[in-house]
């Protein structure tokens, strides 16, 4: 069977198709700027790559653009439509509906646009793609696989936030967590490399955004994004944790609006906003070496909180038995994983500084006398999702 995965941004579209049940990718691809004038595809077909510059107004015209290059001769990755035999979509937030993934029908799309408000710069993008792919391939079988699925595992103590409880009662506000694909993907693939289901782990997934999660037995006990993604540790362009009465004295001392201060802190913050260099961690890693100090409090901030959160994600485990790092920024910035790293000797964790010049490899980087064994895992978010789509349809 061959699996479409969609991964749909506010402005953009990642794309996999997988040969399941072998896993082989045949196609990946990457649209961008989707709305503007200058969108435009990154398609890599069997490693055969091409940049085809296209003009996409929305996720009908985006989704078609893809499955059109799909059946074109150019590319001749497929014959017909027809040769795809299910779609899985990715969705940040499920609300406490959805505790596994679920067929796509028009009651889980309802059940979907009820939970916009809690990630509002990321599920009306999931839910246009799901709602454009059903107009394009409408007999094709569709999963939607939720991030937040893997953390409802948590108990109430640790997504609970100290708030009116009726918040919580009549609107369900409280911790969710995101990245929960890539952590379960992380999870499932030590047990591979370690033959234990019983280890407790911290897990780093490192990137634009960013996210720890503690995870026990193969469980989320515990995550740093909250009712949103903006939670949390620094990002690339989002502030993670502040005191809350930060928002109401910059919104008086700047005049600013409640959408436009929200803004500020998912788009014009993080390690961005501290640098003012870009939004882009490898231009901020060059400044730093090269003396920006606003480049070097950049990085030296993001790596001493999330040093602190990695040992606060320590005391719902009741210790560490493995340290884990993941996603873009984890997989290859081996600067970043050694700033971290050294904040945490107290845990007995070292690096070993060769082993940890790796970038894109799965593979050990602490040091032989470490007490906790570091990993470089490298996330696979769209094979954890067509593997879903397999179990559910494959058989059928």
């Amino acid at each position: 069977m061959k699996v479409l995965v969609l991964n749909c941004g506010s402005s953009s579209l990642k794309c996999q198709l997988i040969d399941m049940p072998s896993g082989e990718r045949i196609m990946k691809g990457h649209y961008e700027r989707i709305g503007g004038r200058k969108s435009s595809l990154r398609f890599n077909v069997r490693g055969e790559k091409a940049i085809i510059e296209h003009p996409a107004r929305d996720f009908d015209e985006a989704i078609g653009e893809i499955l059109g290059l799909l059946t074109s001769k150019e590319f001749n990755v497929i014959s017909d439509l027809s040769e795809i035999g299910a779609v899985g979509h990715r969705i940040v937030n499920g609300g406490e509906y959805f505790k596994k993934s679920e067929a796509v029908t028009d009651e889980v799309i309802e059940e979907l646009e009820k939970n916009v408000n809690l990630a509002p710069l990321h599920n009306p993008a999931g839910i246009a793609g799901i709602k454009a792919c059903r107009k394009l391939l409408p007999d094709t079988p569709m999963l939607v696989a939720l991030d937040t699925s893997f953390h409802q595992t948590m108990e109430p103590k640790a997504y609970i936030y100290a708030l009116p409880y009726k918040y919580y009662e009549d609107y369900k506000i409280r911790k969710y967590g995101a990245h929960g694909i890539s952590h379960l993907y992380v999870s499932k693939q030590v047990e591979k490399i370690t033959g234990k289901k019983n280890l407790r782990i911290v897990n780093c997934h490192l990137g634009q955004g960013a996210s720890l999660c503690a995870i026990k037995d193969g469980k989320s006990v515990d995550t740093t994004m909250g009712l949103t993604p903006l939670a949390g540790i620094p990002m690339g362009t989002r502030c993670g944790d502040v005191d809350p009465s930060i928002i109401p004295i910059v919104m008086k001392l700047y005049d600013i609006s409640p959408d436009d201060m929200l803004n500020i802190m998912n788009k014009e913050s993080g390690a961005w906003g501290i640098s003012g260099v870009s939004t882009d961690f490898r231009d901020i890693e060059k400044e730093a070496s090269e003396g920006d100090e606003r480049s070097i409090l950049a990085l030296e901030q993001r790596a001493y909180v999330i040093a602190q959160y990695i040992a606060k994600m320590v005391v719902p485990l009741g210790g560490i038995d493995m340290l884990t790092f993941c996603g873009g920024i984890g997989e290859n910035g081996f600067e970043e994983r050694e700033r971290i790293c050294k904040y945490l000797e107290f845990l007995g964790i070292k690096l070993d500084t060769e082993k940890n010049k790796v970038k894109g490899k799965e593979t050990i980087i602490s040091s032989d006398d470490s007490k906790v064994p570091v990993y470089v895992i490298l996330t696979n978010e769209e094979q954890m999702i067509a593997n879903d789509v397999w179990e559910m349809f494959g058989n059928k």
